[in-house]
């Protein structure tokens, strides 16, 4: 094959993913306006379709590599997601999913400095990741920093209304800034 041959594909490839990522990206921002009008009985449902499209890389390879890494977090073995999620990272650095679960997978270890790393970067590869401002919201409260954590969940009801907890949690964050008790 030649070296002409290697360098059209790798084009044509790129312009492929290029066109799939293009598409993705409208048909998020279509979910999107929808979740932000949406009754919390649409709310969830909508959510789900959000989250799978934020699971799709564009590679069969690195599909498997996100499933591995999330059954490993749902068998309670958090140091094989790390290394499931960590290979997919090597070969996707521009994957948010892939930083966002390895983030879930690093907080179940308690290395949370490794866990915010990673939510930083999910997050400015993906800004509206509410997963990933959810996990970030808990670890500033974690971290004895309430205003910030308040400000992150108001974030994640601006972009995705009707999510369990975060009403609540900002309530909660509120009362608590405020000094005054219930």
């Amino acid at each position: 094959m030649s070296i002409h041959h290697l360098f059209f594909n790798s084009v044509v490839a790129t312009l492929l993913w290029c066109g799939v990522a293009a598409a993705q990206t409208a048909e998020l921002d279509s979910l999107f306006d929808r979740l932000a009008q949406a009754d919390p009985s649409e709310a969830e449902g909508i959510r789900g379709q959000i989250e799978t499209q934020w699971s799709r890389s564009g590679s069969p390879a690195m599909d498997l590599l996100l499933r591995r890494g999330e059954d490993a977090l749902a068998d309670g073995n958090p140091a094989l997601a790390v290394d499931h999620l960590s290979a997919l990272i090597d070969h996707a650095p521009d994957f948010a999913q892939g930083y966002s679960l390895r983030a879930s997978a690093f907080y179940a270890q308690e290395q949370i400095g490794l866990a915010l790393d990673d939510l930083r970067t999910a997050l400015e590869l993906n800004p509206r990741h509410f997963n990933a401002m959810r996990g970030l919201a808990v670890i500033l409260q974690q971290l004895d920093r309430p205003q910030e954590a308040l400000e992150v969940y108001q974030r994640i009801r601006d972009i995705a209304p009707h999510i369990d907890g975060v009403d609540m949690a900002i309530d909660r964050l509120s009362v608590e800034l405020d000094g005054t008790s219930l």
